[in-house]
């Protein structure tokens, strides 16, 4: 009975926005006090045409049983994409806001605008994805890296 109340808790509640998310993993634990579903060893997170690799994924769900965040740890990848946006990147650990659309990627994180042609890298970057805005921190040892093409008006 456990087991039925748990799959249930996630087909329901992993929804966000009424778009079907669909995570794979090698094993999954669900800690229903915590309201936490951990998945564990090769994960993906496949959300239309946006996708994120990881080696765990958390699943963070509010007193409502909808999605509050999830973070995805350990040698991440990913492709974020909408309309008009395509983001290709990678880093230590991503945090998604679904009710934000807003993407927190800590540790050596990396993000290529791939419409605009630009490269960020830092420690920390915070991308907005409803309005494309980045914030981005760097460290005395690492400063923030950012690269653009310029085009030649003749």
């Amino acid at each position: 009975m456990k087991f039925l109340k748990i799959i249930l808790f996630i087909s329901i509640s992993i929804t966000l926005f009424a778009e079907k998310v669909e995570v794979t993993s090698d094993s999954m634990k669900a800690e229903d006090l915590k309201k936490e579903v951990h998945f564990i060893g090769n994960v993906t997170v496949k959300q239309l045409k946006s996708w994120l690799h990881g080696d765990k994924v958390i699943v963070y769900f509010d007193e409502n049983n909808e999605t509050k965040m999830y973070e995805a740890i350990g040698s991440v990848t990913f492709e974020f994409k909408k309309e008009e946006s395509f983001y290709k990147g990678s880093a230590d650990k991503v945090t998604y806001y679904p009710t934000t659309s807003q993407y927190i990627l800590t540790g050596k994180a990396v993000i290529d605008d791939l419409i605009n042609k630009r490269h960020v890298n830092g420690d920390e970057i915070t991308l907005d994805m409803i309005t494309g805005n980045a914030n981005v921190k760097g460290n005395k040892k690492k400063p923030v890296k950012f690269i653009f093409d310029m085009e030649d008006k003749k």
